[in-house]
């Protein structure tokens, strides 16, 4: 292995270590953080609104450090705020707990309207968020595998669909959850519901996306798309979608 490739090898190994751990901080400060904080402070005596309130405002804590530290305000910053401001606001309002276990639903719910919004444009959610976390080498076999085949083309499209019907779907059920469960229930089902829909996305989007490509004459191992056999697969358009 040359000096470069070593160097190139590394720099992906530090880019890699890098997004776990932000991924882990992230889990963290919005998952498990506030469930600790919530059945804590309930096993402390202390009433339910108190409780989720406490743990919803970590996730807004965060958002308020990392604006501190970075003296930058990001779009995911601001919808963190206004949608912690809101809930609370309301739930105040209302005098309700109920109020604040719907909290968790806003950033589904966005995130699916996002998403649905991404397929009226010239490239799917899936396009786009895969580029953003491919190196530049990986880049470009992302957009060659666009640029080449139509069947490609599809799949990000029917799994990007895909993605904004579950996560709607999600959304309606976090809402039925918070509206007629218990209300010291919800926050673990919460977590648990965020996990299965991610496992439900990602099961069909390995299994049915694989599948696809193989009715197709195509094949991907990592981000590379090949021909199973000379002839089979199905090219498109240069430049077209």
């Amino acid at each position: 292995m040359t000096e470069s490739s070593s160097r190139e090898a590394a720099g992906r190994r530090g880019r890699e270590e890098h997004g776990a751990r932000r991924l882990g901080r992230t889990l963290t400060l919005h998952v498990i953080a506030p469930l600790g904080v919530f059945y804590g402070l309930r096993w402390a005596g202390a009433d339910q609104f108190t409780a989720l309130l406490a743990g919803a405002l970590l996730p807004a804590a965060g958002a308020v450090r990392e604006i501190a530290a970075r003296r930058r305000v990001s779009g995911v910053h601001l919808f963190v705020l206004a949608t912690m401001a809101l809930t609370v606001a309301v739930s105040f309002l209302s005098g309700s707990p109920r109020t604040l276990l719907i909290r968790n639903c806003w950033g589904m719910a966005a995130l699916g309207l996002w998403i649905a919004a991404s397929l009226l444009t010239r490239r799917p959610f899936l396009y786009e968020a895969a580029r953003v976390v491919l190196d530049e080498d990986r880049q470009r076999t992302w957009e060659s595998n666009w640029e080449r085949y139509a069947a490609f083309r599809r799949l990000l499209w029917v799994c990007s669909a895909f993605w904004a019907v579950a996560c709607l779907a999600d959304t309606a059920l976090r809402i039925t959850m918070a509206a007629t469960l218990p209300v010291d229930l919800v926050p673990l089902l919460d977590d648990v519901l965020l996990v299965f829909t991610l496992a439900v996305i990602l099961v069909f989007q390995r299994l049915w996306g694989r599948s696809y490509l193989r009715r197709n004459g195509l094949r991907i191992r990592g981000v590379r798309i090949s021909a199973l056999a000379e002839g089979r697969a199905e090219p498109g358009a240069a430049g077209a979608g």
